[in-house]
């Protein structure tokens, strides 16, 4: 996502959103996806993205998505499908998958495993450049048994993560970061350790873990810079990471994790927007904090990975903001509070009715007077249901001790165990009442136990 001066672009043909500076921050297969999304998603940008996309892809072997484009094109002029260049490339895509694959045997008859494992590398990335990356995946996996050093296994995690995020296979994402940060080197390359984090954090936002993808896009490294950006840009980063952190975090987190934060305060410099949202909310500058999210709407509603996400996100960042507005008071008049909010007084009503009901603010509202009144609970009840619990526990551990000093008197000892092997039996405690009455030892204190 870009910093975009002249306005915003929607569905609806807005101008404004700078495609060309923001499909740069792009390389290889997801610079292509997007550049489809976009063209999908935007009606007034669909011819020119549409154009743009196909010009490159032709620059490629990847065939497959050639075709999409076209389709996605349908009658747009200029986009004619070219099935010279298909039938083409695909002739040369199977000579090469031939050499390769006889290289790979060649391998394998000589058995040096690092000679396999290349073997196995190529073959991945040929078909993750043809766009299959299914079957790239299992070219990348095998190569799992002929890794003999910490590289190997870290550039094989690397490749998998990578084409499952192609995929939307978070699944495996999550696992071969796990895999790759069990390895020796893993924590001594602050890019590669940027990389995880980056994959990490997307895998969570895509489970909806709002919480700990921003955890993850926090602990980002700055020196991540472009190397990952075949998957995201330095700059989704900073808006991944903002929004999730002010959908789930609360003040002292926002302050110490994102505002205080040496780090991610870098990635923030790439997107004031976001920049500015983060210290709108922390400083209780909600209208203004929300106006500017309302603003990154449309731009948000163009990102592959977030746009499933942001009307969730703004949902989160709306009731928090809400959360924390009322914290602070006992009574709040509900008119102002939709001043503040730009809402309406019956709109906020039901938006504060759904917060009492999941129990986010604990308050009544006096629909008549427009007042919200915060719930307290009653302290003198409170404090009464404590000292009786206080009472009754002195006088519990009282009679035990009692019991222990008479027993100690009489020198008495019980030996047996209980049905369930803790404590006296019944049979136990008969005898010690029996045993207690000869010796004239404390019969309530007995049966104490």
């Amino acid at each position: 996502m870009t910093e975009s001066t002249s306005g915003t672009t929607s569905t609806n043909g807005t101008t404004g959103f700078d495609v060309e500076t923001y499909i740069s921050n792009y390389a290889g297969f997801t610079r292509l996806k997007r550049m489809g999304f976009i063209a999908g998603q935007s009606t007034h940008l669909k011819a020119d993205v549409l154009r743009s996309a196909i010009d490159e892809v032709k620059k490629t072997t990847n065939t497959v998505l050639y075709i999409e484009l076209i389709a996605m094109a349908g009658d747009l002029p200029g986009c004619v499908r070219d099935d010279a260049w298909v039938e083409s490339e695909d002739k040369k895509a199977t000579q090469r998958l031939e050499k390769l694959e006889n290289d790979l045997s060649q391998h394998k008859t000589s058995l040096v495993k690092e000679s396999i494992r290349m073997g196995h590398n190529d073959l991945g990335d040929f078909h993750s450049a043809r766009g299959d990356f299914a079957t790239a995946l299992k070219c990348y996996v095998r190569t799992r048994d002929y890794c003999t050093t910490s590289k190997h296994i870290i550039t094989m995690c690397l490749n998998v993560i990578r084409v499952s995020i192609h995929m939307g296979n978070f699944t495996h994402v999550a696992n071969y970061i796990a895999k790759a940060e069990s390895t020796d080197a893993s924590g001594s390359d602050p890019i590669l350790t940027a990389q995880l984090k980056v994959a990490g954090g997307l895998a969570q936002l895509e489970s909806k873990k709002y919480k700990l993808a921003a955890r993850k896009f926090l602990e980002t490294n700055p020196e991540l810079g472009s190397s990952f950006n075949e998957v995201l840009s330095p700059q989704d980063v900073a808006v991944y990471g903002g929004l999730c952190a002010l959908a789930s975090f609360d003040r002292a987190e926002l302050k110490s994790k994102v505002i205080e934060s040496p780090t991610f305060r870098t990635f923030l410099e790439l997107y004031p927007q976001v920049r500015e949202a983060v210290n709108d909310f922390y400083h209780s500058r909600y209208s203004t904090c929300l106006a500017s999210l309302h603003k990154l709407r449309p731009d948000l509603s163009l990102d592959l990975h977030l746009h499933d996400h942001a009307s969730q996100l703004y949902e989160d960042i709306r009731s928090r903001a809400l959360v924390q507005y009322f914290s602070p008071f006992v009574t709040v008049d509900m008119r102002l509070m939709a001043s503040a909010f730009g809402a309406t007084v019956e709109a906020l009503e039901k938006e504060l009715a759904g917060l009492i009901t999941s129990k986010q603010i604990h308050a009544r509202i006096d629909s008549q007077n427009k007042v919200l009144h915060a719930r307290h609970a009653d302290q003198r009840t409170s404090t009464f249901a404590a000292a009786i619990q206080m009472g009754d526990d002195y006088m519990r551990d009282m009679t035990a001790l009692l019991l222990r000093i008479n027993l100690m008197r009489a020198d008495f000892v019980v030996k047996g165990s209980s049905d369930s092997g803790y404590g006296p039996s019944k049979s136990s405690r008969q005898e010690a009442r029996a045993a207690a009455m000869s010796r004239s030892v404390d019969v309530d204190a007995v049966d104490g136990l």
